[in-house]
């Protein structure tokens, strides 16, 4: 009998998943780069909120998408059916291959130094306790999706706590302590207080680059929507109130940054969370943002497993990777083989020390996915009427000009990293096309549509 996916995640955990995966260590630290590409405080905030609303539209996008297609996998199943299998495989690809794993290397090595930070071992080897943590998410979410879900609503619950307390102090409190960049100034960042120059539209759009990658990650939950209660009601609202939530936060946090720091202090600084919470929450301010830090991180690691391992089940499932990826776990249904390879990949990617390079290359991917992904409610609307589909089935509003305008910002993203990073961004173009001889050796292998039929029937 085939074994199926525990649908066990309710609303509360599906937007657990939602803020989860948008929040990770970008909010405490990105920022600075913000108030460097833009003018004045009142640019800085407008910036935040126009990638909050930007994050909002694609969520709307994946919502109507989700409850189309309520399936494991998200995004590669909507970029199989909305344009070729080869382009949902190399979504896969790209995710397994650099850009998960290698998120996970890097965001298991800073979990590592904020918490060896936080034991007053600064100087120990990161590595090992990096490699630690890895092997702890993976096997909780291989005994099951409730656990796994279970220990993200613990950590995400506590990461937003953590950022309530800054936004409080920074609102309730006086900042004392030292001057808006004299601790960047200690360490050779020294502000001159110019600032940036140059047409507004592309000091904001480059301003929007850092924000926009801090604003993502709303498409977790798309990945375990088989695994949500009632996902084509729940899906849609988790995805909307996870990433309106997030938006609010992010918003009020840069007001925080803004009050404590000043925009010369903010843009001055490469650790805007510490210096702020120093001169608001005095002496204990730095090791509050090292706990913050450790806990977001190592939400996001848990996170990292119980989400995208989805998708190499899908790819399986499909024919298009390993045939054991897409068997579940008999026992506690999840896919286990998938977050074991994973999960080695990426300590191998955090042995090496070349993920943060691999990241690098191919960090304009996600984006570019993103755009095709949002793409792809214009291919269903016509595809698919309104008319003809079934009661229930969620509407993103204001189409279609919300999915254009989302799909011409994924353009202006994708064009600023390649402009900022061609030689890397042309060695990562080249490894997601790496992805087309690979698809085509397992679609040579994979069954016909008639066997892959019988062995359902057998199965079942």
């Amino acid at each position: 009998m085939r074994t199926h996916f525990r649908r066990a995640l309710g609303p509360f955990d599906a937007t657990m998943v939602v803020i989860g995966g948008i929040i990770g260590a970008g909010i405490f630290i990105n920022p600075y780069i913000v108030a460097q590409r833009l003018p004045s405080s009142g640019w800085i905030l407008a910036a935040w909120v126009a990638g909050g609303l930007i994050a909002l539209a694609g969520a709307l996008a994946y919502a109507e998408l989700g409850s189309l297609f309520p399936k494991a996998g998200g995004q590669y199943v909507y970029l199989r059916e909305a344009y070729h299998p080869v382009v949902g495989f190399l979504y896969g690809w790209a995710l397994l291959l650099l850009i998960e794993c290698g998120a996970i290397a890097a965001v298991a090595i800073t979990f590592a130094e904020y918490a060896l930070r936080l034991a007053g071992r600064p100087g120990a080897p990161a590595v090992p306790l990096a490699i630690a943590a890895i092997v702890v998410v993976s096997a909780i979410n291989y005994f099951g999706v409730k656990p796994g879900s279970r220990v993200l609503n613990v950590f995400v619950v506590l990461k937003v706590a953590a950022l309530a307390v800054l936004i409080g102090a920074g609102f309730l409190l006086s900042p004392a302590g030292p001057e808006p960049g004299a601790a960047a100034a200690a360490s050779g960042l020294a502000a001159d207080g110019s600032r940036p120059t140059g047409p507004l539209a592309v000091l904001f759009g480059a301003a929007l680059v850092p924000i926009l990658f801090s604003y993502g990650g709303w498409q977790n939950a798309n990945y375990v929507a088989e695994e949500i209660e009632n996902p084509r009601r729940n899906l849609p609202r988790s995805l909307l109130a996870g990433t309106l939530l997030v938006a609010a936060v992010y918003v009020l946090v840069n007001v925080v940054y803004l009050r404590a720091l000043g925009v010369e202090g903010l843009a001055a600084t490469r650790t805007p969370a510490s210096d702020a919470a120093g001169r608001l929450l005095g002496p204990g301010g730095d090791r509050f943002v090292a706990a913050a830090i450790a806990v977001s991180t190592f939400g996001f690691l848990d996170l990292a497993v119980l989400a995208p391992t989805r998708v190499y089940y899908a790819m399986a499932a499909d024919g298009l990777f390993f045939r054991g990826v897409a068997r579940l776990h008999p026992r506690f249904r999840t896919p286990s083989l998938a977050i074991g390879l994973q999960a080695a990949w990426s300590i191998v990617l955090a042995l090496t020390g070349t993920y943060a390079a691999l990241v690098d290359t191919v960090v304009f991917a996600d984006w570019i996915f993103f755009g095709l992904s949002v793409g792809a409610v214009l291919v269903f609307r016509r595809r698919f009427p309104l008319a003809a589909r079934e009661p229930g089935v969620f509407r993103a509003p204001f189409h279609p000009l919300l999915p254009i305008l989302f799909v011409l910002v994924s353009v202006g993203v994708v064009a600023s990293v390649v402009a900022s990073s061609p030689a890397r961004s042309a060695v990562g173009a080249a490894l997601l096309l790496a992805g087309v001889p690979a698809f085509l050796y397992w679609r040579s292998r994979a069954p016909s549509a008639a066997d892959e039929e019988k062995g359902r029937g057998d199965r079942e």
